[in-house]
Order: C-alpha cells, then sequence, then structure tokens
C-alpha cells in the first residue's frame, strides 16, 4: 500500500472570476466542476485540472470575495509546481511577459530548469520542463495550446522552522523516499514515472508566522486507491499517533484529513468516482453542482454566489 502521488491541491482565492479567467483563460486549465465549499456553501468550490480532471492534474479554490492577501510563514506549502513538456520555457517566459507577469528564471535546481511566478492572489506557482510530461496528453482547448499546456503536478513546497520530524514522518509513516538537499532544500519522492510527487523542505528556523488567506494553499491531497485502502492508511495513521477525520464524502472522491508535524494539512483522497459523475465529460464545468444534501437549499445559495462567465478556449500556436 503506497501513496502513487498528488490528488489535488487546494488554494484560497478572493475574486471569483478573476480566478477563472487566470487560470482557465491565462494558464490554460480547465474548469472541470463549479461547486461551493460544503463547509461553507456561500462560497464557490472552483476544480481545474485537464480535460477530465484526473488526479494529479487537479487544483482547486475556494474564492472568497474582497479577501486579503496571506502572509507566507513557516508550515505551509509556499509553493506549487507543475510539469510542462521539454522545450517549453521559452514559451512560458514569452506568454508571462506578454501578460505583464513578472516571474523569475530560468533558473536550476537540482539539475532542473524552472521558473516561477505569482498568481493574481500571490500563491507562487513553479513551471518544470519534464520530459515525463510530453507522454501526458494535454488539453486540446487549452489556452496555452497543447503543445505547451501545463500537463500535471511536479511537486510542491514546503516551509518549516525544522527538518526531522517533517521528514521522519513523510518517510517513517507515509512512505516517502529522502532525496538530495541543497542547502536548506531537501526533497522527498512518492510515487513513480509521470505520476511521481516531489515534497521540498524548505528549513528555515527563522521564518515567521504565516496568516493563510487568499493565495495561501489550503490543503495537499494525497492519492489513494480506493475506499478500502483509504480506511486502512486510517488505521495505520492511527496506530502511529495520527487522528484524522471521519472519511468524509466529497461527492467525487472521499476524503480525510490530519496534519504532518509541521502544520500542513494533508488529505487523502480516493481516485473515484471522478468528476463526470455528474456531468458528462464535454459538459464538465458548465453548471453550478451541488451535493444531494445542499439541493434543496439551491435557490438561496445561488443568490449569494456572483456569477461566473467562463472564457472560451482560446488555441495558441502549436
Amino acid at each position: 500500500m503506497g501513496i502513487p502521488g498528488i490528488h489535488h491541491i487546494t488554494t484560497l482565492a478572493s475574486d471569483p472570476q478573476a480566478n477563472v479567467d487566470y487560470y482557465v483563460g491565462f494558464l490554460g486549465l480547465r474548469l472541470v466542476k463549479q461547486t461551493v465549499n460544503f463547509d461553507s456553501p456561500d462560497v464557490y468550490h472552483l476544480y481545474y485540472g485537464d480535460e477530465l480532471g484526473r488526479p494529479g492534474t487537479i487544483l482547486t479554490f475556494f474564492p472568497f470575495p474582497h479577501a486579503t492577501r496571506g502572509k507566507r510563514g513557516a508550515g505551509e506549502t509556499s509553493a506549487v509546481a507543475f510539469s510542462v513538456p521539454s522545450g517549453s520555457l521559452e514559451f512560458w517566459v514569452e506568454r508571462l511577459s506578454r501578460n505583464g507577469t513578472a516571474f523569475s528564471g530560468p533558473e536550476k535546481r537540482f539539475g532542473e530548469d524552472f521558473i516561477s511566478f505569482e498568481d493574481p492572489d500571490g500563491m507562487r506557482i513553479e513551471l518544470f520542463p519534464d520530459a515525463g510530461a510530453d507522454r501526458v496528453r494535454a488539453w486540446a482547448g487549452s489556452a496555452a495550446g497543447p503543445r505547451y499546456a501545463i500537463r500535471r503536478f511536479h511537486g510542491v513546497t514546503f516551509t518549516h522552522r525544522e527538518l526531522e520530524q517533517p521528514g521522519a514522518f513523510l518517510t517513517g509513516v507515509l512512505g516517502f523516499a529522502q532525496g538530495p538537499s541543497e542547502g536548506n532544500r531537501h526533497r522527498f519522492t512518492v510515487g513513480s514515472g509521470e505520476a511521481q510527487a516531489r515534497i521540498d523542505i524548505l528549513a528555515d528556523p527563522h521564518a515567521p508566522a504565516l496568516r493563510q488567506s487568499a493565495g495561501s494553499v489550503h490543503h495537499i491531497a494525497w492519492r489513494v486507491k480506493d475506499e478500502e485502502e483509504q480506511l486502512a492508511w486510517r488505521k495505520d495513521l492511527s496506530s502511529a499517533g495520527v487522528s484524522p477525520t471521519p472519511v468524509l464524502d466529497r461527492s467525487y472522491f472521499h476524503s480525510i484529513y490530519f496534519r504532518e508535524p509541521g502544520g500542513v494539512l494533508f488529505e487523502l483522497a480516493t481516485d473515484p468516482p471522478g468528476f463526470s459523475i455528474d456531468e458528462a465529460p464535454d459538459a464538465l464545468g458548465t453548471l453550478l453542482k451541488l451535493p444531494p444534501w445542499l439541493e434543496p437549499q439551491r435557490q438561496l445559495i445561488e443568490r449569494h454566489l456572483p456569477p461566473l462567465s467562463v472564457p472560451a478556449s482560446v488555441k495558441a500556436e502549436a
């Protein structure tokens, strides 16, 4: 029983329309689901990914209108990295420049080239050209064009004040492998092939206290095959002294949550049933979908949610 890689990453944002415009219209992801925060149904939960929202491609947002920007600090995910096809950095440098987006790089990390920039709410994004991404099918409707489109997650960076306890938890409980280090950056990996995911821990004893708000990553969800495997993980986590939540029904997957020793919120999410359970694949993300227990409140919920307009797919030249 092992973790194959990242299932999804969930982040806080501010304006929902600006969020859609950026992630669909500029970065070229597909909006695969419009729903609500099940714990706060007056707020959208927007899911982006590849054409089907496959695990490993799903970036989600809780956009709280008028939210102030968060403050980076210890115990958080300080960067989210995506894999893009090999030879595509020049395209993305030009695209960022035309958009007026400040960026850093190209730089090297553990021998890999990458660039980094911030989304409109200040979330740090990194793009890594990856030969493995060349073998992953792109969404044909991507605004970046299928040749250069983002394929899937490459990994994440955590900022922690110390390495020992978080590192021991990753390797001893979750089955990550410890890799190389560069200065105070320490790499851990899980999964294999195109699905392999990386956690880089920046060990900074002087990192300030964080303040989560717009631009802050809320949690990282790791893949599990099915509910049976999820229950086995829950038992193992409890035996390791962790206090996971009960299994929660998120409509498109089932989830348990817990915190790793550095404070980052983790989730274990099942691969099935997926986003096509209530919408046809060619219609994903086009309607507001509510779970059965919120359906009776639809009219009230819709009155509180601002209207959304999804940009038409505009393919860049291949």
